[in-house]
C-alpha cells in the first residue's frame, strides 16, 4: 500500500512537471519557471521520500520545506509570466502540483503543514488570477483533494485503532480460552485420580453394606487425606510427596496440607526441587501432627511443621521447622 501511494504521488509530480514545461508561450523569464519547476520537484521528492522507511510521519525539515514551496513556487511563476497569460492551462500547472504536496503533508501526518500549504495557495491563486479564475481553473480541484486526503486519513486511523483493539480482544479471547482448556484438563486429571484413589474403596464400601474392618477403615481414612490433599494443596503433590505423605499417615501422622499460593510464579524446575525436599523431609518426620503451608512469602515458599502430644494439658509441642525457600541456596 505504501509503494503504491508513493508512485502514484511520484507520478503525479512528474505529470505537474512535465506540464510546466510544456509552455506554448515564451515566458518573460524562463529561468524563474525553470527555478519553480526544479524547487517543486525537489520539495516532492524530499516529502514523499524523506524518512519514509522509518515512520508514516514526515520529518519537520521536509515539511517546512513543503510549505516554503507553497509560497516560492507560485510567486516564481507568476512573475516569470505576463499577466494576460497567468490563467493559460501550462501556467496553471502550480494549483494542481501544491495542491499535491499539502496532500502528501496530510497523508505522511503532518495536517498543519498541509492545510497551511492549501491556505497559502489560494491566497496566491487569488491574487495572481483573481478568485472567479482561480477556482475555475483548478483551486476547487486541490481544495477537494485536501479534503478527501484528511477523510481519509482520519478513517484510516480509526480502522487501525479499531483493528488493534480487536486484536487485542482476540488474543484475550485465546489466552482466555487456552486457560479454561488447561483447568479443564486439570479438573479432568483430578477428577481421574479422585476416582482411582476413592474408586476400590467406595466399591468395597458399597459390597461390604458399610462393614469394613480395620485396615480398611485405615485405608478408608488415607485416601480421605488424600483426595484433600489434592485439592487443597495440588501444586505440592508429585509423586514422591503423595508417597510420603501416604507413609506418614500409615505411621499414624496427622498431615495437614494448605496451598495458599506459595509456589507461584516458580518454574517447573525449581517445582521439582521443592517436592522433591518436601517428600525427604516427610520422610524423616516422626511428628503426630505435620501442617504443610504454601503460604504467599517472598522468601520462604514452603513450611513444614511437626507437633508432638505432651504436657499435663495436652499442649503440643513443636518438634519439626523446616522452611524450604523460594529461591535455591
Amino acid at each position: 500500500m505504501r509503494s503504491l501511494t508513493t508512485a502514484l504521488a511520484l507520478g503525479f509530480a512528474v505529470y505537474f512537471a512535465a506540464r510546466a514545461i510544456w509552455w506554448i508561450v515564451q515566458p518573460t523569464a524562463p529561468w524563474l519557471m525553470v527555478a519553480a519547476i526544479a524547487l517543486y520537484l525537489a520539495a516532492t521528492l524530499t516529502a514523499v521520500l524523506a524518512g519514509a522507511s522509518d515512520s508514516v510521519r514526515m520529518p519537520l525539515v521536509p515539511a517546512l520545506l513543503a510549505l516554503f514551496t507553497s509560497i516560492a513556487v507560485p510567486i516564481l511563476v507568476s512573475v516569470s509570466l505576463a499577466p494576460p497569460v497567468r490563467s493559460a492551462p501550462f501556467a496553471t500547472w502550480y494549483i494542481g502540483a501544491t495542491g499535491l504536496l499539502a496532500v502528501v503533508c496530510i497523508v505522511r501526518r503532518r495536517p498543519l503543514f498541509g492545510w497551511a500549504t492549501l491556505t497559502v495557495l489560494t491566497i496566491s491563486a487569488c491574487f495572481y488570477m483573481g478568485v472567479g479564475r482561480a477556482f475555475t481553473l483548478g483551486l476547487v480541484g486541490s481544495i477537494t483533494w485536501v479534503v478527501v486526503a484528511q477523510l481519509l486519513v482520519i478513517f484510516w486511523h480509526r480502522a487501525v485503532r479499531d483493528t488493534e483493539r480487536l486484536a487485542d480482544i482476540q488474543r484475550a479471547v485465546s489466552a482466555w480460552h487456552a486457560t479454561q482448556l488447561v483447568r479443564q484438563r486439570e479438573r479432568r486429571v483430578r477428577a481421574q485420580r479422585a476416582l482411582a484413589i476413592a474408586g476400590p474403596v467406595l466399591t468395597r464400601t458399597v459390597a461390604a453394606n458399610g462393614a469394613l474392618t480395620e485396615h480398611e477403615k485405615l485405608e478408608a481414612r488415607i485416601s480421605e487425606g488424600t483426595l484433600r490433599d489434592e485439592l487443597r494443596g495440588p501444586s505440592l503433590m508429585s509423586d514422591a510427596v503423595r508417597q510420603a505423605i501416604t507413609d506418614a499417615r500409615l505411621r499414624g501422622t496427622r498431615v495437614t496440607v494448605f496451598d495458599e499460593g506459595g509456589l507461584d510464579g516458580l518454574d517447573e524446575s525449581r517445582l521439582n526441587e521443592i517436592r522433591d525436599e518436601l517428600a525427604s523431609v516427610l520422610a524423616d518426620a516422626r511428628s503426630n501432627r505435620v501442617i504443610i503451608r504454601a503460604g504467599r512469602d517472598d522468601v520462604v515458599a514452603v513450611t513444614v511443621v511437626g507437633r508432638a502430644a505432651g504436657g499435663s494439658h495436652d499442649d503440643d509441642a513443636v518438634d519439626l521447622w523446616h522452611e524450604i525457600r523460594r529461591v535455591a541456596e
